[in-house]
């Protein structure tokens, strides 16, 4: 099958460092192109890939200092994919709403990856004023916001299942992954970490929206007992979780997903999150980790932690969360548009 994917300019695929969507995006990509298919990556220029690279500008957004209009070159990716189309029998977005108005009104088929967050209201009215389109969601906690869009299915993210595993080191402290952010709730991280007796370290980055929230929230929170170490890169990330007693996911927005989740998971490490968005579709509770509702839940589940079986937990990563998986479940969205589309071609009477 001849697939384009089409990833944000914002950063690489795969990403430096942080970049949840072109991670996934990546991921995907890579396997499909293992599976055999003819695959065209668009992404920035300094994406590295298996596939046809198709760059649609010369680096990543977040990395040309020269940019003010981030909008302008996501406009020019969509008119060279438009120019384009035809070589493909389907291509797939990652760009929220961007592409439905313009790609509704041409013949190729195609469908959106929602990656993001969808509960604020705006959204409903956005996607009930385009042309009907074929979304994906990346949970079903995900797509309960937008209950009249056409979501065709869910398709939970998968990892490489070589990327992360378990070391066999000994677990010594609790691990916070990701962002330091309002939603993240790294301050319920050390609070939680502190009532159960337990060393925090918290891999994370500060982005610069969110440096005030830092300064003044989690900056004075910080001691020998709860450390910041920093963002971290895929492979460090193998030794980060498998050192980990427990991955602590005190989340307080409705999370699309959560990589870090399955990241943990394919390290042998529990997870113990709050019951938002897709938790209770991630972790399997008193098997993966547990799922709790308050901080002191968290600090009692972390006591328990012990219980759970380290070997099981990436067993389950395997079966449920695998890129492989993950692109399977791709590979038949695409089939059941595609098809219908050939047939009508072949269908049509001789001129």
């Amino acid at each position: 099958m001849r697939i384009a994917q089409i990833a944000p300019l914002h950063e690489a695929v795969p990403p430096k460092f942080y970049g949840g969507t072109e991670r996934v995006v990546s991921f995907l990509t890579e396997e499909l192109v293992a599976q055999g298919h003819d695959v065209t990556l668009f992404a920035s220029g300094d994406s590295i890939t298996d596939a046809r690279l198709e760059p649609a500008w010369p680096q990543a957004l977040r990395l040309d200092g020269n940019l003010r209009d981030t909008l302008a070159p996501h406009f020019l990716l969509l008119e060279k994919i438009c120019q384009m189309a035809s070589q493909f029998d389907i291509l797939h977005f990652h760009l929220d709403y961007f592409p439905v108005s313009l790609f509704s009104r041409q013949r190729v088929p195609f469908v959106t990856t929602l990656h993001g967050r969808l509960d604020m209201p705006e959204l409903g009215h956005v996607y009930a004023g385009l042309p009907a389109h074929n979304l994906i969601a990346v949970s079903d906690a995900q797509r309960s916001y937008l209950p009249d869009a056409n979501f065709i299915g869910t398709v939970h993210h998968g990892l490489p299942e070589t990327l992360l595993y378990p070391d066999e080191s000994e677990p010594e402290y609790v691990a916070f992954l990701g962002r330091i952010c309002p939603e993240k709730r790294p301050d319920r991280a050390i609070r939680i970490a502190r009532r159960a007796g337990e060393c925090l370290k918290l891999a994370a980055k500060v982005d610069r929206v969110d440096e005030a929230y830092f300064t003044a929230e989690i900056a004075p929170m910080l001691s020998p007992q709860a450390i910041l170490i920093g963002e971290i890169a895929d492979h460090e990330k193998s030794s980060f979780l498998s050192r980990a007693k427990a991955l602590l996911m005190p989340i307080d927005w409705p999370e699309p997903f959560g990589l870090v989740m399955i990241e943990a998971m394919a390290c042998g490490t529990p997870v113990i999150a709050f019951n938002h968005g897709s938790v209770p579709e991630i972790i399997e509770h008193g098997v993966t980790g547990f799922i709790v509702g308050n901080e002191e839940e968290a600090a009692a589940a972390l006591r328990q932690v012990g219980q759970l079986s380290r070997r099981l937990i990436p067993e389950r990563f395997e079966d449920r969360f695998s890129a492989r998986r993950m692109t399977e479940d791709y590979v038949e969205i695409y089939e059941g548009l595609v098809t219908p589309v050939a047939q009508m071609e072949v269908c049509q009477p001789a001129r």
